[in-house]
């Protein structure tokens, strides 16, 4: 996962730095396209919940950007567009109508394979959540 978190307080102001390098996205027919990673993102969810399962059904079905290869990203490339100097939502603007909550990635909880890891967008936290509770998805393609 990304590096450790590090606050400094400053007159009273908790600042929040996190080691990475910025972001360099582009969007276009409603995908964003991240540069550091060669990964294409949903620019933009459906506003639905789902569980993880219906997740990846969701994702593989998907037909976006002239392009249907999409698929349910791992918990690193999902953890990866979080912006750490960003909050409810933790991630860069250009993906538009994310919700401050959880996102279900494809990546399985080793020691407990009725949980999937996640990432709450609200401060961009990464938790493993039963498959059968309903969350958001972002979809994806390229990598892996």
């Amino acid at each position: 996962m990304k590096g450790k978190r590090m606050g400094v307080f400053l007159t009273g102001v908790l600042l929040l730095a996190a080691p990475g390098l910025a972001a360099a996205f582009t969007a276009g027919n409603g995908a964003v396209s991240d540069e550091r990673t060669g990964l294409v993102w949903q620019q933009q969810d459906d506003g639905q919940t789902r569980t993880w399962e219906a997740a990846i059904s969701y994702c593989e079905g998907l037909s976006l950007a002239g392009q249907s290869d999409w698929r349910l990203p791992n918990i690193k490339e999902l953890e990866s567009i979080t912006d750490d100097g960003r909050y409810n939502p933790s991630i860069d603007p250009i993906f538009t109508g994310t919700q401050a909550s959880n996102y279900w990635s494809s990546t399985t909880y080793a020691l407990y394979v009725s949980l999937a890891w996640s990432v709450n967008f609200y401060f961009g936290y990464v938790y493993g959540l039963v498959k059968s509770l309903y969350y958001y998805v972002r979809c994806v393609r390229g990598g892996q």
